[in-house]
C-alpha cells in the first residue's frame, strides 16, 4: 500500500479523481493546502470553489423563492414580491456563504485526519 504522506520521502504521488494521472503535489503546496484548510488563507482548489459558488446560488435562489412567497401571502401585502425576493436572496447569500464554508471545513478536516492532503 503506497504511502499518501507528501512529507514523507518515496512515497508515490497521489492520483488525480478526473484523469487517473499521477498529480505531483511539492512539499510546499501540501503546507499551503494544509494551511489554508484548517487555519486561514484562500483555497485555490478549483473543485471546492466551484462547489461552494454552486451551492450559494441554489441557497440564494431558494431564499429568494421563499421570500417573494411571504411577501406576497402577506396579509399586511406592504412589501412588493421583488423587495421579499431581494431580502430573501441576500439572506440566502449569507447563509450560503457560511454554511457552505462550514461543510468545506468540516470535509477538509475529516480529509487530513485521512492523511489525504492533496
Amino acid at each position: 500500500m503506497p504511502n499518501d504522506n507528501p512529507y514523507k520521502s518515496g512515497s508515490a504521488p497521489p492520483a488525480d479523481s478526473e484523469t487517473s494521472q499521477p498529480v505531483n503535489i511539492s512539499s510546499t503546496h501540501a503546507a499551503y493546502n494544509i494551511v489554508s484548510d484548517t487555519v486561514v488563507g484562500l483555497n485555490v482548489r478549483r473543485s471546492d470553489n466551484k462547489f461552494q459558488a454552486i451551492f450559494i446560488l441554489v441557497a440564494m435562489l431558494v431564499s429568494a423563492s421563499v421570500g417573494a412567497g411571504l411577501a406576497v401571502f402577506n396579509s399586511g401585502g406592504k412589501l412588493p414580491w421583488y423587495g421579499g425576493a431581494l431580502i430573501g436572496a441576500f439572506a440566502g447569500l449569507v447563509i450560503g456563504v457560511f454554511a457552505s464554508g462550514i461543510v468545506l471545513m468540516i470535509y477538509r478536516a475529516v480529509r487530513h485526519m485521512q492523511g489525504k492532503h492533496e
